[in-house]
């Protein structure tokens, strides 16, 4: 809106009675008509999804509850790992930058919201020089002189078509995007970090497992090189020890590897500098829900945060278009002004020196070379683009689910096979030995017993971790731990 020339202002009106009257009337009215006026645009309306009736691999699909109810605390039960998901919470850096977007977003909705109140500012003009009040230099006989402005004004912009409400409705739906992906980031977070330590748990088990196995196979290496050097053993077999025990002996290292780098992983999480993480049960100690229902599949859409951030986008896209729309149409404002003039300072305030005025005006475009339409269509696209990423989105999220429950399974299955293969090639181990003891077979038959158990219980490790992950993932893809509420879900429950 043009701004006024208050000095010019201030010399050529006067209070004009009934036609003021009259005008205040009309712009009042203008007003009362704006705030009962439908805003343009389409209206937000959810976009459809085709949600299954349930899900693949569910085995109780009736129930309509879900694990993703229960809080985290109840899911991983360990307290090492509460702990570690208590500083988490507390001091992660991505979920502190996420809480700090939602203040600014805030910030900005409230910056959006102002539109719909006046603009009132002040202003104060001390001025010198010749015929500064008029328009035509000749008059006033060319004198210089001294000139004081000062007063009140205040600038509204009438939303007669809806536009600023449509730009308020496109700064709440972006605040509340960023309030969903700040929950998504709590959900994420609390998963990695379960995730995490269920490997590092696995690597420990690993680590246990070589270490024993190296001690086993040392013994075995000891025993055919005292036989070699008494001639009761074969060269051949004396190599053979010694290759099983430096094979072994040669994963440890990189196992202490792979646990430090697991270690620091974690600590990033938890906003640490690297350094050891503290853990007082072993993965086997792990405690798995003895039920997981998952739900109905049309309530994953209320509570996945990653879905609810794209319904936020697609209602900020929609209520764009009706901004781009608004544009087409001429803004109406007001504009008011309330304040004194004056040569003489001290006659700034007196009544001779009361200046006033009121205002309305009406802006739109007459031609824009195509720049309006492009905007238009622009923002169409933006919001067609936003409702293909939510069903994108949501088709995702019932992915999850479903590859989450099918892990689940299939780990469950692979894990009691692995159990029994381990437990018979720990019977094979301790029959070779008596059969070795009792004179009746060799010990390379104790050593290739040995050689096959090592990586048995090095799988049936992986298979127990990701019996555990899996349960992690289906959390995470259930949506799981934040309904309960920030401050709720953030403290682990006393001890």
């Amino acid at each position: 809106m043009k701004p006024l020339n208050w000095p010019l202002l201030a010399r050529k009106l006067r209070p004009a009675g009934r036609g003021w009257s009259r005008l205040g009337v009309a712009l009042g009215g203008a007003g009362l008509l704006a705030l009962g006026a439908c805003a343009v645009g389409p209206d937000y309306h959810r976009p459809t999804v085709a949600a299954p009736a349930a899900y693949r691999e569910a085995t109780n699909s009736a129930a309509s509850h879900s694990l993703a109810e229960l809080p985290w605390w109840s899911v991983f039960k360990d307290p090492a790992l509460q702990d570690l998901a208590h500083v988490a919470l507390t001091n992660n850096f991505d979920l502190r930058i996420a809480l700090a977007r939602v203040d600014e977003a805030r910030a900005l909705e409230a910056q959006a919201k102002s539109q719909f109140l006046p603009d009132v500012s002040y202003e104060g003009v001390a001025s010198r020089g010749r015929n500064m009040f008029l328009e035509l230099p000749n008059l006033n006989g060319g004198q210089t002189m001294n000139g004081f402005v000062g007063g009140f004004q205040a600038l509204w912009e009438i939303d007669l078509w809806g536009r600023v409400r449509r730009l308020n409705e496109a700064a709440r739906a972006n605040a509340a995007a960023t309030r969903e992906l700040e929950r998504s980031i709590r959900v994420s977070l609390v998963s990695g970090v379960a995730g995490a330590y269920f490997e590092l748990l696995e690597l420990d088990e690993k680590l246990a497992i070589a270490r024993r196995t190296e001690e086993s196979y040392r013994h075995t290496f000891q025993l055919f090189d005292d036989q070699h050097a008494n001639g009761l053993a074969s060269k051949l077999e004396l190599a053979r020890a010694k290759v099983a025990l430096h094979t072994v002996s040669a994963t440890i290292p990189d196992l202490e590897r792979q646990i430090a780098l697991k270690e620091n992983e974690i600590n990033a999480l938890l906003g640490r500098n690297p350094g050891p993480v503290p853990r007082t049960a072993t993965l086997e100690q792990q405690e798995l829900p003895v039920s997981i229902p998952v739900g109905l599949p049309s309530t994953l859409l209320e509570r996945r945060p990653d879905i609810r951030v794209a319904e936020q986008q697609v209602r900020a896209a929609n209520a764009q278009i009706g901004v781009a729309i608004g544009d087409f149409f001429p803004r109406l404002g007001l504009t008011t002004f309330y304040g004194g003039t004056s040569v003489d300072l001290d006659q700034l305030v007196s009544t001779g020196g009361n200046t006033w005025s009121l205002a309305a005006a009406a802006a739109g475009p007459v031609f824009t070379g195509g720049r309006l339409t492009g905007r238009y269509h622009q923002a169409k696209a933006a919001g067609e683009a936003a409702k293909l990423h939510y069903q994108q989105t949501a088709l995702n999220a019932f992915g999850e689910v479903a590859d989450a429950l099918i892990t689940r399974r299939k780990v469950e299955e692979s894990c009691g096979q692995q159990a029994e293969a381990v437990a018979a090639g720990r019977d094979a181990v301790v029959v070779a030995t008596d059969r070795y003891r009792a004179g009746k077979a060799s010990y390379f038959e104790v050593l290739e017993a040995q050689q096959e158990l090592y990586p048995a219980e090095n799988n049936l490790a992986h298979l127990e971790a990701s019996r555990r992950l899996a349960v992690v993932q289906l959390y995470k893809a259930l949506g799981g731990g934040w309904v309960l509420g920030e401050a709720e879900g953030a403290a682990a429950p006393a001890k």
